[in-house]
């Protein structure tokens, strides 16, 4: 399941997305903090550092049992070469990574794992890093407002049904014949 959201970060607008229980935040959007026309090439750059491609490696062993160690080691070794270039997609599909996720066309970009996306933030502006984990933070405090008053709201309707059935099972009749008075007497005890 997917659901949009976005947040506003130093005045950027910065896309967050769910996917399943993870939170992937835009790549792109907090590229345009240091350039906005060369955002790919922001996040080439980063990518090809060998302090990025060992953190990305140990995040994927962590997270990720598809991962290929083999592809790993060969981008470890040549990171920080000159001749060196890597882009996401090239890193995603060579080992099957799963903290980056590059979509093309007008809605697209490179997304990342919020671990991932703050530690590209810090390599941008550690100023920037800090108030996008402030702005993370908050929507995630408003969600779970939200998801509280939903839970509550969710509980009374639920209680409300099993009150409502429990009175028309044990306390209304099914039906009434002709003869039978509209309210029952109660049998005094002595």
């Amino acid at each position: 399941m997917k659901k949009n959201k976005k947040i506003e970060v130093k005045g950027l607008e910065i896309k967050v997305v769910s996917i399943s229980q993870d939170e992937f935040i835009s790549l792109t959007d907090i590229a345009r903090f240091k350039d906005s026309k060369r955002t790919d090439y922001i996040i080439q750059n980063w990518l090809r550092t060998c302090n990025t491609i060992e953190f990305l490696g140990i995040w994927e062993r962590l997270n990720n049992p598809d991962f290929n160690p083999i592809e790993f080691e060969g981008f470890r070794n040549n990171a920080g070469l000159n001749s060196f270039v890597l882009t996401s997609k090239q890193w995603i599909n060579k080992t099957n990574a799963i903290g980056l996720i590059a979509k093309a066309g007008r809605y697209g970009g490179t997304y990342a794992h919020k671990d991932i996306a703050f530690e590209f933030a810090s390599w941008v502006s550690v100023e920037f890093k800090l108030y996008l984990i402030k702005e993370f933070q908050r929507l995630k405090g408003t969600e779970t407002k939200n998801l509280d008053w939903d839970i509550k709201r969710n509980l009374t309707k639920i209680n409300y049904r099993i009150h409502t059935d429990a009175i028309k099972q044990n306390l209304v009749p099914v039906s009434l014949s002709n003869k039978q008075p509209l309210s029952t007497p109660q049998k005094q005890m002595f």
